[in-house]
């Protein structure tokens, strides 16, 4: 049993060491235990630091793509590289290493395909108010849309089994965090959470530049997300809203025309009822449109989950990958990697189609 380490990483030079430093070389239950970085384009020393701190294997990307595109990478590389169980941490060590292995127990006892780890956001001492309700609402509309009963959907501290991993396709470029419980309780994929603890702030979050646009983008994620998975559901309830306005106001005509006997001074609110009812019929064809468009993307995201399946057994290697170690250090550094599948037997799993 092999467990890969990822962390995403975008100039994090300072960080990275502590980070690393915390990372367990052995977890029980797993007979490998690797570290993989990937570097998100940065710009400073963070390869040179990963290196120098042991890491096993590197996915370095040319420029920088947004953590979610650095998740998807990491964990299409963790495959590919035979993770048997795949961990995402952050690089500004936020999350407790020593939590790991309480992290991965459901999935090695068989529970749970993916587990998320619960912060506790409430209690987190270094969240502003306005932020932890915002997490709050975002979980809410995340357990909402997926029909699970994560508490921390934006936690991201999560274990991963092979199987899990293999059918994850995030298409956000913000974040993977909500967008991946959703897939994954919509899939055949059992998710668990567990308490997990945090260390103490180290700097100022790197995907926000203030509260507000924390809040901004935040708000706006969420809305897209669920959109993109509910569009029926949020399309037919603003049709219904608009819809009920635009009956309010011919009522509103209606009674000043046949009790009053004033119809002809308030043609306004017959004519903006109109316009309203308009947009009510394009908001609830715009639902209709939006959930055959989710049907294709569900038959979309199996087809890439079989394209990756064969890619795997035939030993196909990550994408922008390279040793953690040079050739003639490999090997040197505890729990140091192999690399990856050339497309031998050994490499290959069951192909399933």
């Amino acid at each position: 049993m092999k467990l890969i380490i990822q962390i995403p990483c975008f100039n994090e030079e300072n960080q990275l060491p502590a980070t690393l430093g915390d990372l367990p070389r052995a977890v029980e239950g797993f007979d490998r235990v690797e570290w993989l970085v990937v570097d998100d384009g940065s710009r400073d020393r963070t390869l040179e630091v990963a290196r120098a701190h042991g890491v096993d294997h590197v996915v370095r990307l040319t420029n920088n793509k947004g953590l979610a595109t650095a998740f998807q990478a990491g964990l299409d590389a963790s495959l590919k590289l035979g993770a048997d169980v795949i961990v995402n941490t952050d690089a500004d060590n936020q999350y407790d290493a020593r939590d790991i292995p309480k992290l991965v127990a459901p999935i090695l006892a068989g529970e749970a395909d993916m587990v998320v780890g619960d912060r506790a956001v409430g209690s987190v001492e270094h969240f502003s108010a306005v932020k932890k309700r915002l997490q709050r609402l975002g979980s809410a509309v995340v357990r909402r849309a997926s029909e699970t009963e994560i508490p921390d959907t934006t936690s991201g501290f999560r274990a991963y089994n092979r199987e899990a991993a293999i059918q994850l396709q995030v298409v956000s470029r913000f974040t993977y965090t909500l967008e991946s419980i959703i897939q994954a309780g919509k899939g055949l994929v059992a998710i668990d959470h567990t308490p997990i603890r945090t260390n103490p702030k180290a700097r100022e979050s790197r995907l926000f530049e203030s509260t507000a646009s924390y809040v901004r983008h935040g708000a706006i994620s969420i809305f897209r997300i669920y959109s993109l998975y509910e569009p029926l559901r949020v399309f037919m309830t603003a049709a219904l809203v608009v819809g009920l306005a635009a009956f309010v106001l011919w009522g509103r005509f209606l009674w000043f025309l046949v009790i009053e006997g004033k119809g002809t001074g308030h043609v306004q609110s017959l004519i903006l009822g109109a316009v309203l009812f308009i947009a009510a019929v394009q908001l609830a064809a715009l639902g209709v449109v939006g959930d055959i468009l989710a049907g294709s993307r569900v038959l979309q995201q199996r087809i890439l989950e079989r394209v990756r399946r064969v890619e795997l057994h035939i030993g196909v290697g990550p994408s922008h990958y390279e040793p953690g170690q040079p050739e003639g250090e490999r090997g040197t550094t505890t729990g140091a990697g192999s690399a990856p599948a050339t497309g031998g037997e050994g490499g290959r799993e069951p192909l399933k189609l």
